[in-house]
């Protein structure tokens, strides 16, 4: 039997939903019968508009779509100045305020506290800007990631741009592919780093060359059925498919959809993701299935592919290449982008503002958004550099910060995400500061990546971090805390492997301490030149778990007994008792 979403969607779904959500904003969120809301907040996702959870009722999450996080001059602006005017709560958040944007890892934008009531607004604010929520959310094609440079990287193997548009106008835009079983992720990598990260993706497409009628041709290789969460990750497996060109690449990646969308589970969700569909059919299969029902062409077997050059979130030495976009690097056109570094991806309003004018001053306007979270200025002249770089606001969004930092991704969390066990971005922004004030690393030692997610979904993608968090509860002295599950050795690259979960359920103030005794570890006994990952490597199971030793040290967390229990982790007694008091406030 289908699933009861099915069922809602069968009803509604896709492009019509959005005529529903202005009659609803129109007369105030609670014009939504009680009754109904679970069938309705399922439809409103397709449009970015997430209801946030218990206790925050009238309030809702909208998340915009930009493929290939490219925004365009005068877009980060307008976001920005929405986020300052529409997305601000009751409360503020202690670490970062009121009205801020969240930059994903799908390379786009997150907003919080908007009322119903505000989103034709916002939209009409959004859209002539060339900002759209279209199929940002729920079971669909989401945001599709690509190389956050394609087409200005000095280096890059394939511009993917044309590509990317055209999946973006043609495959996402086609209201009748609207309704998948489940979310589904598009990456394309032109690049030799690989920071599309394919690996952990739906369908991804990477460069490979073959001969093709007696001429050696850059294209791309095809992989399906990756993806993250629900303890059961999976690295996406090859099709073992060729294609040479823009349409090929085109009408396979559709085939693939497709396919997924006529056969895909529809009736157990836990069980409905691509990569359950690939353990089940077999590359093989889903091949042969694609040639005889949905490509028109005869594919061609897989090409020689450059994976063993990726260096992105793969765990490499610096001397190997670009482990993320951050500092500064060369644009094919002679002309420099600039790679910034936002602590767990929150930036207030009033930053961003401050960034996109920056953008105007000293590059094209263009800001680009990366998958660690963090934005790109682009097109900076070199005799633009040195200004830019001394720029105050670069003192807080650092092109060169600390090895923490710099790795640093984070989820959303108990503070609006229904899933989350634990608090996760003010957590790690104090995380953060106390590894860079208490752990000294070697200079050659890079980077380390600290991935927090606070629950198994992963979307904070734990798996692929040198550390991985993921939020739990535990029992401490009698009472039920915040707590969390470390992991080591993830990472994306030539070899993508997922983290190895050494510690479990440790209590949140003792977590910081069994990440320094296991970084010290790191720092005394590794080789010289040798990364976190290729240490762990080179480590036994046993020798890590002992390093990772949980201890009690001056890091005091300051969430860990809400357990979320509380309507907001951050609300005081005396102020509002729940959101919705305010936000029917608000509506009236």
């Amino acid at each position: 039997m289908a699933h009861k979403k099915e069922k809602f969607k069968e009803e509604l779904y896709g492009d019509a939903v959005r005529e529903k959500i202005l009659e609803f904003a129109a007369e105030g969120w609670e014009s939504i019968p009680e009754d109904e809301r679970e069938e309705w907040f399922t439809r409103f996702k397709f449009w970015g508009i997430f209801h946030q959870r218990t206790g925050q009722e009238g309030y809702f999450m909208m998340r915009l779509t930009n493929a290939d996080g490219r925004l365009k001059p005068g877009q980060l602006r307008a976001i920005a100045e929405v986020a300052r005017d529409y997305a601000k709560g009751p409360v503020s958040n202690p670490e970062f305020g009121n009205g801020w944007l969240d930059l994903t890892t799908r390379q786009s934008v997150q907003l919080h506290w908007i009322r119903l009531s505000d989103v034709p607004d916002i939209w009409e604010k959004l859209e002539s800007a060339g900002v759209s929520t279209r199929s940002a959310g729920g079971d669909t094609m989401r945001n599709i990631v690509g190389c956050p440079v394609a087409g200005k990287d000095a280096e890059e193997l394939v511009d993917t741009t044309p590509l990317l548009d055209r999946f973006q106008e043609e495959l996402r835009g086609d209201d009748a592919l609207a309704n998948m079983p489940r979310k589904f992720n598009i990456s394309v990598t032109g690049c030799h780093e690989g920071c599309a990260q394919d690996s952990i993706n739906d369908v991804g497409l990477e460069p490979a060359r073959k001969e093709v009628a007696g001429e050696e041709v850059l294209g791309f290789n095809v992989r399906v059925g990756g993806g993250l969460g629900g303890r059961e990750p999976r690295v996406a497996r090859p099709l073992d498919v060729f294609v040479a060109d823009e349409d090929e690449a085109y009408e396979v990646v559709r085939g693939f959809v497709e396919l997924y969308h006529d056969h895909g589970d529809r009736d157990v969700r836990s069980k409905n993701r691509t990569r359950f569909f690939v353990d089940e059919e077999g590359p093989e299969t889903i091949r042969e299935l694609l040639q005889e029902e949905y490509v028109d062409f005869e594919l061609r077997r897989a090409g020689e592919d450059i994976r063993e050059e990726y260096t992105y979130n793969a765990g490499r030495p610096p001397e190997a290449g670009k482990a993320d976009h951050v500092g500064v690097h060369d644009q094919k056109d002679g002309r420099n982008y600039v790679g910034l570094s936002v602590p767990v991806g929150r930036i207030p309003a009033e930053d961003a503002i401050e960034l996109a004018d920056l953008a105007d001053e000293y590059g094209s306007g263009e800001v680009r958004l990366t998958r660690r979270q963090n934005p790109l200025v682009m097109d900076v002249p070199d005799d633009e550099l040195d200004a830019l770089l001394a720029e105050p606001l670069l003192e807080t969004y650092k092109p060169e910060p600390n090895p923490f930092t710099r790795g640093a991704v984070a989820c959303t969390g108990t503070e609006f995400c229904s899933l989350a066990l634990t608090e996760t971005k003010a957590r790690m922004a104090l995380l953060l500061r106390w590894l860079d004030a208490n752990v000294d690393l070697p200079d050659d030692a890079g980077p380390v990546k600290i991935h927090y997610s606070g629950c198994t979904a992963d979307c904070g993608q734990a798996n692929t971090a040198d550390i991985g968090l993921f939020g739990m509860r535990a029992r401490k002295d009698g009472q039920m805390v915040e707590a969390l599950d470390i992991g080591v050795g993830g990472g994306v690259g030539e070899d993508p492997s997922f983290v190895e979960w050494i510690r479990q359920r440790v209590p949140a103030d003792e977590a910081p301490g069994a990440i320094r005794n296991l970084l010290e570890g790191f720092a005394a006994h590794r080789e010289e030149g040798q990364t976190f990952r290729e240490w762990v490597e080179s480590v036994g199971t046993e020798s890590l778990v002992e390093l990772a030793e949980p201890e009690e040290t001056d890091y005091e967390d300051p969430y860990m007994y809400d357990a979320k229990q509380a309507w907001y982790p951050f609300a005081e007694d005396d102020e509002a008792s729940s959101a919705s008091e305010a936000a029917g406030t608000a509506d009236d």
